[in-house]
C-alpha cells in the first residue's frame, strides 16, 4: 500500500485543518493508521493510531488529546487527522503511516510511510 498525506497549510493560532491520507495499493485493512509529525530540529514524534476496525484510538501524552481526532473510512481508504485548536507548538511536518504490529507507538512500528505534510501555525 502506498500514503498519500495532503491537507497542510499555514493557519493562525487557534484555526483548524483537516489533513488526510490517501491508501492505494493492496488492500487498505488490517493497517492501524498512525499519524506521526516531526518539527525543524527534532525527532519525529507519535501523535496519535486508529486501529484497523476504527474502534480503538491512541494519543500521545503531548498535548494533542482533546484538540485532534483521528478517524478512518475504510471503504475510501482514507484516514484523517482533525485538528482544533492549533498552536504554534503543532508547527511541524506531518505525516500519515500504516503498520500490522501490536505496538503503535514508535516510528519503527510503522511499516509504510506517506511523505509528509506541512503544518505551519503562526501566533
Amino acid at each position: 500500500v502506498q500514503l498519500q498525506a495532503s491537507g497542510g497549510g499555514l493557519v493562525q493560532a487557534g484555526g483548524s485543518l483537516r489533513l488526510s491520507c490517501a491508501a492505494n495499493g493492496r488492500p487498505f485493512s488490517p493497517y492501524a493508521m498512525g499519524w506521526f509529525r516531526q518539527a525543524p530540529g527534532k525527532e519525529r514524534e507519535f501523535v496519535t493510531t486508529i486501529t484497523w476496525l476504527g474502534g480503538s484510538t491512541y494519543f500521545a501524552a503531548h498535548s494533542v488529546q482533546g484538540r485532534f481526532t483521528i478517524s478512518r473510512d475504510n471503504t475510501k481508504n482514507m484516514v484523517y487527522l482533525q485538528m482544533n485548536n492549533l498552536r504554534p507548538e503543532d508547527t511541524a511536518v506531518y505525516y500519515c503511516a500504516a503498520t500490522t504490529s501490536s505496538s503503535w507507538i514508535t516510528p519503527i512500528e510503522y511499516s509504510i510511510w506517506g511523505q509528509g505534510t506541512l503544518v505551519t501555525v503562526s501566533s
